[in-house]
């Protein structure tokens, strides 16, 4: 409730006289951030400044949008390479990243460590370290980190460490590695629960749990071609839920004419319920009546030996 009443409170300031001053916000992460596999990439870079000048829109991009038909107040920009975790911007970008920003999001590498999968002591230090850095130049800066979603690939294909387990074990392992990286950083907010929002939309029975079976009628698939990647509906479910966490201004009041989803060539049905299923990781009330659950299924179990 706090986090909506400060959206609120935001778009009144605006309201009264549009002298508020634009909130600085810079996103940092890789593939994930900028929307590879999907329109997302291009999408609007114009909204957005790319540091790298790459021409990517993204996420971001997204969020601008969002927050622009909420009532503004937002200068948002992106620092993204492929492929890399937050290990690799602290060392290799931090004169780009060292600014007076107000509020910071920070995406790592999908299993942490990209040699070390799911062992989270390198994630956890460049995560306070560049929070550190831009603390450094704004003080009462706000980090986020960004608790990222199921990688079908790993869940439902052989060879990996998350092979035959629950898709929830791999937003879970990165959720923990992130709660370790801010526990006692006041700076640093609580992880933003794109993958619980991920799992909810599956619940919901809106997305279909396994691609590599094809995608169920009425289903979406929020993996692209790659079952890695996010696809459309993904990466706007993330945006969704960044948007929901940063503002404070609940995911669904955007409704089902949604500007970026409208643009996207969206189902405005699955915009809805991809909003219903964002407010719901992020711990906001239901619709009256709620929304049906079904439970997640599971990959086969690895045979024991």
């Amino acid at each position: 409730m706090r986090r909506v009443l400060a959206g609120l409170a935001l778009i009144a300031a605006l309201a009264a006289g549009g002298e508020a001053v634009a909130r600085s916000i810079l996103f940092v992460g890789n593939s994930f951030t900028y929307g590879f596999g999907t329109p997302i990439r291009r999408f609007h870079p114009e909204r957005v400044v790319d540091l790298n000048r790459e021409g990517v829109g993204g996420v971001p991009a997204l969020f601008r949008t969002f927050a622009d038909q909420a009532g503004g107040g937002w200068e948002v920009s992106l620092e993204t390479a492929g492929g890399q975790d937050l290990a690799f911007h602290l060392e290799q970008r931090a004169p780009l990243i060292e600014r007076p920003w107000d509020v910071v999001v920070l995406q790592g590498h999908s299993v942490l460590d990209p040699l070390r999968p799911g062992d989270p002591a390198r994630h956890v230090a460049a995560a306070r370290g560049l929070a550190d850095l831009v603390a450094r130049a704004n003080p009462r800066v706000r980090v986020y980190l960004v608790s990222t979603w199921p990688r079908a690939d790993l869940a439902w294909q052989p060879g990996s460490p998350w092979s035959g387990k629950p898709l929830a074990a791999l937003p879970e392992t990165v959720d923990a590695a992130n709660r370790l990286a801010v526990a006692g950083r006041p700076a640093m907010a609580p992880p933003v629960p794109v993958g619980q929002a991920w799992l909810r939309a599956i619940e919901q029975d809106l997305a279909d749990p396994n691609p590599y079976d094809g995608v169920a009628y009425g289903q979406v698939n929020l993996w692209t071609w790659d079952s890695y990647h996010a696809s459309t509906e993904g990466y706007y479910l993330e945006a969704l839920v960044l948007f929901g966490a940063i503002t404070g201004i609940d995911p669904r009041s955007l409704g089902p004419a949604e500007r970026a989803a409208d643009e996207l060539g969206m189902n405005p049905a699955v915009t809805v319920r991809l909003q219903q299923a964002a407010a719901s990781a992020l711990g906001l009330p239901p619709p009256p009546g709620g929304v049906p659950l079904r439970k997640v299924p599971e990959p086969p179990r690895k045979p024991a030996g």
